[in-house]
């Protein structure tokens, strides 16, 4: 089975996410993937067990597959992270990570339009069973709302002329493929804006997958019941790729610290040249952990 995901800063993570050698201890995985991660932590840390989490089945299948040769210190679970510590018990995990990175696999596998560069029926959901796709957002949004969503969540200056643009332009059809979409982007930004560093649909398409998956709406709710199941002197790390993720791990990291916990990146840890260099994508991101007290 081929493994098309790249797990970002696995060196960095490994290092403030080292486990007591004494005893067994428990690490979870929030966003297993591919398992990446998971893998390297289990390969190297021989009494470390490893629950990982992913609203993802399918990508999910895959790593449980990747992880067969470790049996039973690996245990998959098909689920939002924030709903697994909604029900988890106080002080029972030794280590927690979070990489909030969207999965290559996603992009390139999963047929789901999370990609303007493909002609995939727009989907964008992470788990197939939510009620409310990319289709619905772009067709059934009034055109204030979708600008919103696309201003707030890609950080897009052109938000309302797109969001003009995509109504227009379901007015003749309805828009059911990412690369119709990616076109309709396009041709509603000015000419010198379509030849810039980033392909003009980029914050768009960003916008619509966060939206549709409520990815930012989770992240505060997780980390607090996170924090709550870590065991004292445990460790919660979490990878961050854009600013409106990181913002909002910077400021609960700082709204606990120094009564709760101690801050252990007092700036945030990112990839080295070499990484960025290898992976492009990786170039964005950053990695903040904490301490419980």
């Amino acid at each position: 089975m081929e493994y098309v995901h790249y797990s970002v800063m696995a060196d960095e993570v490994l290092h403030y996410l080292t486990p007591s050698p004494e005893g067994e201890a428990t690490l979870v995985d929030c966003t297993c993937g591919e398992g990446g991660h998971t893998h390297r932590f289990l390969s190297s840390y021989p009494n470390l067990s490893v629950i990982g989490l992913d609203r993802d089945a399918s990508i999910l299948a895959k790593a449980t597959v990747r992880m067969e040769p470790f049996g039973p210190r690996f245990k998959p679970v098909h689920i939002a992270f924030d709903v697994f510590f909604k029900g988890a018990e106080a002080e029972q995990y030794d280590l927690i990570l979070f990489d909030l990175g969207i999965s290559s696999y996603h992009y390139e596998e999963s047929g789901r339009g999370f990609s303007f560069r493909k002609g995939e029926t727009l989907d964008m959901r992470l788990d197939t069973d939510e009620p409310i796709s990319a289709i619905d957002v772009v067709n059934g949004y009034p055109e204030e709302r979708l600008a919103d969503v696309i201003y707030r969540y890609g950080e897009e200056r052109y938000s309302r002329r797109i969001a003009r643009a995509i109504v227009s332009e379901r007015r003749l059809s309805k828009i059911q493929e990412s690369e119709r979409l990616a076109q309709i982007i396009y041709k509603a930004v000015p000419p010198a804006y379509r030849h810039g560093h980033l392909h003009p649909a980029t914050r768009t398409f960003q916008a619509i997958r966060i939206e549709v998956n409520g990815e930012l709406d989770r992240i505060e709710v997780a980390l607090s019941g996170a924090l709550r199941a870590l065991k004292r002197g445990g460790r919660i790390g979490v990878i961050s790729f854009h600013s409106l993720e990181d913002r909002i791990v910077k400021w609960f990291f700082k709204g606990l610290a120094p009564e709760q916990v101690k801050i252990l990146t007092k700036k945030p840890a990112v990839p080295t040249e070499e990484e960025r260099n290898e992976n492009p994508p990786s170039r964005s991101a950053k990695l903040r952990v904490i301490e419980k007290l």
